[in-house]
């Protein structure tokens, strides 16, 4: 198993409209890639921090040269960031999530 963590700073105003695209692209992606979902969380400094779960770091890696999967989402998601803090790629080495 294998995790990514990203970050964002969002335009004010813009919360909404990312968390419905984000949800339809992640949504995406699990059914294209198999993977096994995603949590979208808020820090205290209000940016938004997501990890997805992918079956391998090779599917991630493979997943990221492909085309999107939904477009209209991607699309969406960029016009609410206004600044990406970029991907984090983590080995899983303990997991005690459900």
């Amino acid at each position: 198993m294998f995790a990514v963590q990203y970050r964002w700073r969002l335009e004010p105003g813009t919360e909404d409209a990312f968390r419905i695209a984000w949800r339809a692209m992640t949504e995406s992606i699990r059914a294209a890639y198999g993977t096994h979902g995603s949590r979208l969380h808020r820090n205290d400094d209000g940016e938004l921090i997501a990890y997805a779960v992918w079956p391998s770091r090779q599917r991630w890696e493979e997943a990221g040269k492909q085309p999107s999967v939904n477009a209209e989402a991607g699309a969406a998601m960029r016009a609410c960031i206004a600044q990406s803090l970029g991907a984090t790629p983590l080995d899983v080495i303990d997991d005690l999530l459900g």
